[in-house]
């Protein structure tokens, strides 16, 4: 009697075709039944009709994992709790801070202006709040990041019991094509959105490990594919998730979870691009290119590139409520996942689709 399960050629020819037919299914809305249809219908004639079964209930379950509900993972208390947020000037950290104090965690907020008197450091002093505490935090500084682990251990409540968690939230972007993008910037985004990250937690660890804590990194849908102008943002972004990858798996064994936060576009609500960002930075490109560079793509080339990326100022979810979310159940749920990915469905899928399917179909379906 032959095996009932598929042959290895087959599954690796189908899986890509699997993945599609079940996202086009989900962004249609057409439900298990349309999905249990198209199955079939990618495989040969070799195939027996057990295997083509068996691969039936595999796709069938990838789609339950997909829209089932999540099962209870069960949450730990919160009194007691130290939690360290870098950037939290604005956007996500500025709302995470007030979150989590608002639920009882006792919140180091880093603010990058807080000795310029920004808005955010001095929205979260006023709350005039043992549990809210501001301070001078640039993760590019090696200088005032010793002073934050000086600053947290004094504050502790029991030092030696350590520091629950680390958010590592700060981050900046741009945007320009490879050709247009200077060097210069690149370092600039990465020292933040990583070297900014590996520098914080480095620093953190010893804390975190002596509370058998968590650390939460904050990466991007952009770090699970490329895209067209983004690739300096991209890069610091792989780079997170494989030092969280990495250090993951370090940390097993003193009893640590590194997790990984991947929002999609949330650019409408944290403001983290403007029009005027964007002009600003598109003369600044322009006027840096070599002549030849200007010459090769022109100026009606790249103004449309501008007037597409002044298009996603107001692009995308205008509420943080689904990040916010999954970094508090990733600091408090028993069980937290390895990954989060709060987004739309369309990003969701597309980011699906671009980190699974072979490029040459991915790239076909979304860049060209």
């Amino acid at each position: 009697m032959g095996s009932l399960l598929p042959s290895a050629s087959s599954v690796r020819q189908a899986a890509p075709l699997v993945l599609l037919s079940l996202g086009l299914t989900l962004a249609l809305g057409l439900g298990l039944p349309a999905v249990l249809r198209q199955l079939p219908l990618l495989f040969g004639q070799e195939e027996t009709s057990a295997s083509g079964g068996v691969v039936l209930l595999y796709g069938a379950l990838v789609l339950l994992c997909v829209v089932r509900p999540p099962l209870p993972r069960g949450s730990l208390p919160v009194a007691g709790k130290h939690v360290l947020i870098t950037g939290c000037d604005s956007g996500f950290g500025l709302a995470l801070a007030k979150h989590l104090h608002a639920i009882g965690f006792t919140v180091f907020a880093g603010c990058l202006l807080k000795d310029k008197n920004g808005d955010g450091a001095t929205e979260l002093e006023n709350f005039s709040s043992d549990r809210m505490k501001v301070m001078q935090l640039d993760v590019c500084s090696e200088e005032q990041v010793a002073q934050a682990v000086e600053f947290v251990t004094e504050n502790l409540e029991e030092p030696e019991k350590g520091l629950w968690g680390v958010v590592n939230n700060a981050g900046i972007t741009t945007f320009g094509e490879v050709e247009f993008m200077s060097l210069k910037k690149y370092k600039e985004v990465t020292e933040v959105n990583l070297w900014g990250t590996v520098r914080v937690t480095k620093a953190f660890l010893p804390l975190i490990r002596r509370a058998k804590g968590r650390v939460v990194n904050m990466a991007s849908m952009l770090g699970r594919m490329g895209s067209p102008s983004r690739s300096c943002y991209c890069i610091s972004k792989y780079g997170v998730q494989a030092f969280s990858d990495c250090l993951r798996q370090e940390m097993y064994r003193w009893g640590v979870k590194v997790i990984v936060v991947e929002p999609g576009n949330f650019i409408a609500a944290t403001g983290i691009l403007t029009r005027e960002g964007v002009e600003a930075r598109a003369e600044e490109m322009w006027r840096e290119a070599s002549e030849r560079v200007r010459e090769d793509y022109g100026k009606s080339y790249f103004s449309r590139r501008t007037i597409l990326m002044k298009s996603f100022v107001n692009s995308g979810i205008k509420d943080m409520s689904l990040v916010i979310n999954d970094l508090t159940d990733a600091l408090i749920s028993k069980m937290p996942y390895t990954r989060y990915c709060p987004s739309d469905t369309y990003w969701w899928i597309r980011t699906q689709v671009m980190s699974h399917l072979p490029a040459a179909i991915a790239d076909r379906i979304y860049i060209y």
